[in-house]
């Protein structure tokens, strides 16, 4: 297989995730500005951090980030690279190069995916009708992802898209928990704890990990429990071990001299796994999660470097 279609797959994996993440974020966060009172209500500006736009939203923006304003940055602002509308025309158009190697109902599917985004977001969207919108766009996701297990050939093509996948997952939940931790309200005033949980409910909900937090935490939801099962948990497919367990078994099983991609990863599971989470608030959390971002950026250059060449997607 050629290094660009490696490439294209690889990244038609990470913007089809990317697309349903934020997908999430948005339906997660409003429903959070139901359940919190004004005072303590953390708005909409924390979804573009966690996007890591501030700096090209602040620049195009004026004042306070309103719901309007952050929600059209989000999903249809062209000037946005990493807009819902950008992102979807991203994952087409890598699929579109390397759709000789891929199920003919794969590509059907993200093409319609992408047409329909196309003329949704062209328009006005009421609150009701985008909650809806996003709703089905995270099945029409979810169902290419399983379109591409029960009928593409487990091989080294399918191997790039899944790489792309659990990278983008992986970088997804650290930014959730380094932006949204540090929204999150002081543990020590009790009289809060009532909306502290709320706010790490919204958290897990943001990677649809409430479920199977509360299967099996079994516990009140707090925020260390909440790091922990986030980052170190072995079974939750969106937890940072799970993603980085794949990227292990993937990156052995490619053909490739350079194990640079596979020792970062490696490195990467230890901080995890040795890192003591109960001190890890406030700033620390913060430079820690920005620790591991910088790690997860090293893995995918690593990867980049070993099987496209160096350029841009």
């Amino acid at each position: 297989m050629l290094s660009r279609l490696a490439k294209n797959l690889y990244w038609h994996g990470r913007y089809l995730e990317r697309a349903e993440d934020l997908a999430r974020l948005i339906n997660v966060n409003a429903n959070l500005m139901l359940d919190l009172p004004g005072k303590l209500n953390p708005g909409w500006e924390p979804l573009i951090r966690i996007t890591g736009n501030s700096a090209l939203f602040t620049a195009s923006h004026e004042g306070e980030a309103s719901e309007r304003q952050v929600v059209r940055f989000l999903l249809s602002d062209e000037a946005n690279p990493g807009s819902m509308r950008q992102t979807l025309l991203q994952a087409r158009e890598n699929l579109r190069s390397a759709r000789d190697l891929l199920p003919r109902e794969v590509w059907e599917q993200m093409n319609a995916l992408h047409l329909k985004a196309e003329d949704e977001l062209s328009g006005v969207l009421s609150k009701r009708r985008r909650h809806e919108f996003l709703r089905q766009l995270i099945l029409d996701c979810q169902q290419i992802a399983g379109t591409l297990l029960g009928s593409m050939s487990q091989d080294h093509a399918y191997d790039f898209i899944l790489l792309g996948r659990y990278l983008e997952r992986a970088d997804m939940t650290t930014r959730i928990l380094d932006v949204r931790a540090d929204d999150l309200l002081p543990e020590e005033l009790e009289e809060l704890l009532p909306y502290e949980s709320i706010q790490w409910m919204s958290v897990l909900k943001s990677l649809t990990a409430y479920q199977m937090y509360r299967r099996h935490v079994r516990l009140r939801v707090s925020g260390v429990d909440v790091l922990r099962y986030l980052l170190r948990n072995r079974q939750f497919p969106r937890s940072v071990m799970f993603c980085l367990v794949v990227l292990q078994d993937l990156l052995s099983e490619l053909p490739g001299e350079d194990d640079q991609a596979l020792r970062a990863v490696s490195a990467l599971m230890r901080r995890v796994n040795e890192t003591r989470l109960a001190g890890v608030k406030g700033q620390p959390l913060a430079e820690y999660m920005d620790r591991l971002q910088i790690e997860l950026a090293e893995i995918d250059q690593a990867i980049d470097q070993t099987w496209f060449g160096a350029g841009d997607t």
